[in-house]
């Protein structure tokens, strides 16, 4: 096994030091070598199932190479195989493998659908009789790419196509492997019930289109089965409600040895943190190495991915596709009317620190919204010479579900991070909000509120509420006139890199959201009709740095403008 493809690879990714490969993928191949290596007392690579994986590849030819698989399969596909199918447990009730779950977050055009095909066979052609498979994809042409590309396979290779004694069946339907009865079906989570259904092993492809059901469907229908695989690829996609956001995540959290449970391995191949940010995809090669493994070795892939970089670069059209099926950089176009390059607002990106805020002054902004949709209060500081904010998003506890399906936005998520907070039940709890500024504010953060800037627009009563507590609060309008100095400001410190925000992906979709809007007197403003989204926490933070930025030029002494 040392000597194959697969060990020899997982050395490589350990120590190369170009930067061609990513930290987790790093991390993954460190955590493998150490079991194959032999000195992990949980796991251990079986040679004998090695050697039989190695055989069935023999007899498999590539459709397009036509060679063997063994030959042609690439270096990514084999540390894949052979330590999601020949990694197996020491101390267990029952032979059983390792790995529960394989990850894999991999760009367009890296073979990922056809290796897929390779695994099922062999699932196909080791596991016990009458076993069943299924791979899910948001529609059924997506789901039937792996049918596809399982029948050419077969249909290339005689010893799995002999036309006298075949060892598949292809139907429409379904595969059925003749030698142990054991079948795949594609399911299309559009039009298929994904309960009911025993897998020994499934596949979500394009995971990137589903939301959380299919997978834990799939997961469920395994609890009583001891030998059981789970297998999630796809590349990112411009979305914040999709399962592979929580995988990738728990995956990470595996790797850093902050989860408990290793039976987890996932290849993500994405591009480090330092090449997410701003502008470093336009020029930097490893952002396409790390998340193009072909493309490493395949320099004919590089140029044409290079290609599209070059065109995504000059064209802000043809950027979203290329950096999430690309690049596997998540990101939403931001269309001509867009306010900030939501790579440059995450450059700006801190840590939240609760002390930090202790006995600053701060400005709070508030947007409330109808009381059936959003609310944000946002507060801000200076210090020297950069400005700080946090931003909280409150939400009609009753509607999470419906806003999450209709907004794309995981509310679930967002709530359990602390970045948003579900009052209230069909409406919003505005005593909630009332109370989050009145009291909240000084009795978490230690802040001193200055004012509070709002619209009058559904914040009479809420105002009133806050006065009588002795809050100074200050009525902003909203009309371009008034909002675009705080609006320029805050691009400006952004680009300038001198704001700082507390982590807070609602935050940073409602930056992706947001659009603006230029008067005849060429002022502009974030206009909600317009944006494509939510964008209340921007607007409540627009709101808080008209305060701020009132108070820095003209000191106690401003009075707001209101026409």
């Amino acid at each position: 096994m040392k000597e194959g493809k697969a060990y020899k690879y997982a050395v490589w990714c350990s120590t190369e030091q170009e930067g061609k490969v990513p930290e987790y993928v790093k991390k993954q191949a460190e955590s493998w070598l150490h079991i194959a290596d032999g000195n992990d007392e949980d796991a251990y690579v079986d040679e004998q199932e090695y050697e039989k994986i190695c055989k069935l590849l023999k007899l498999m030819v590539h459709p397009d190479l036509r060679c063997s698989i063994y030959d042609g399969l690439e270096d990514y596909a084999w540390f894949m195989i052979v330590a999601g199918l020949c990694t197996y447990c020491r101390n267990s009730e029952q032979r059983s493998r390792f790995y529960v779950t394989i990850l894999l977050e991999i760009a367009r055009k890296n073979f990922k659908t056809f290796n897929s095909a390779v695994i099922f066979i062999l699932l196909m052609l080791t596991e016990p009789d009458f076993s069943r498979f299924f791979s899910v994809a948001p529609d059924l042409q997506l789901s039937s790419e792996l049918k596809n590309a399982i029948r050419k396979i077969i249909k290339v290779s005689p010893a799995l196509y002999d036309e006298d004694e075949p060892a598949f069946k292809v139907l429409r339907s379904q595969i059925i492997c003749l030698l142990n009865e054991n079948e795949y079906t594609p399911l299309a989570y559009s039009q298929d019930g994904m309960d009911g259904k025993l897998a020994n092993a499934y596949l979500a492809d394009e995971a990137g289109a589903l939301d959380d059901y299919p997978v834990e469907a799939m997961r469920s229908s395994q609890i009583t089965l001891f030998n059981k695989l789970g297998i999630i690829i796809s590349t990112q996609y411009p979305n914040d409600n999709n399962v592979m956001i929580d995988e990738i995540d728990i995956a990470k959290k595996t790797l850093d040895g902050l989860l408990d449970d290793r039976r987890y391995f996932a290849l993500l191949y994405e591009p480090d943190d330092d090449l997410k940010q701003g502008e470093a995809w336009q020029t930097d090669d490893r952002a396409i190495y790390q998340s193009n493994p072909v493309a490493v070795s395949h320099q004919y892939i590089f140029d044409e991915i290079k290609k599209k970089r070059t065109l995504a670069v000059l064209y802000e059209n043809k950027r979203e596709n290329y950096l999430c099926k690309h690049n596997n950089i998540l990101y939403k176009g931001l269309g001509v009317e867009g306010y900030i390059d939501i790579q440059k607002v995450k450059l700006c990106r801190i840590q939240p620190d609760p002390q930090w805020w202790n006995g600053r002054q701060v400005w709070v902004g508030v947007d409330l919204s109808q009381t059936d949709d959003n609310t944000a209060v946002a507060m801000v500081t200076e210090d020297n010479g950069y400005i700080y904010a946090r931003v909280m998003g409150f939400i009609p506890k009753e509607k999470i579900n419906i806003k999450t399906q209709k907004e794309h936005v995981n509310y679930q998520r967002m709530i359990s991070k602390g970045e948003c907070i579900a009052c209230g039940e069909e409406v919003i709890d505005y005593s909630v909000v009332e109370n989050y500024v009145i009291h909240l504010l000084e009795e978490e953060y230690g802040v001193i509120v200055e004012q509070v800037g709002y619209d009058r627009y559904n914040a009479i009563s809420s105002v009133q509420k806050m006065e009588a507590e002795g809050l100074e609060c200050v009525e902003i309008k909203q009309h371009s006139s008034v909002l675009h100095q705080p609006t320029k400001w805050l691009k400006e410190l952004i680009l300038q890199q001198v704001f700082r925000y507390e982590e807070n992906r609602l935050l940073e979709i409602n930056f992706q959201n947001a659009r603006c809007t230029e008067d005849t007197n060429l002022n502009k403003y974030v206009n909600k009709k317009k944006s494509t989204g939510k964008v209340d926490e921007v607007v409540a933070l627009i709101n808080a740095m008209y305060l701020l930025q009132q108070y820095l030029l003209n000191g106690d002494n401003f009075v707001a403008q209101t026409a």
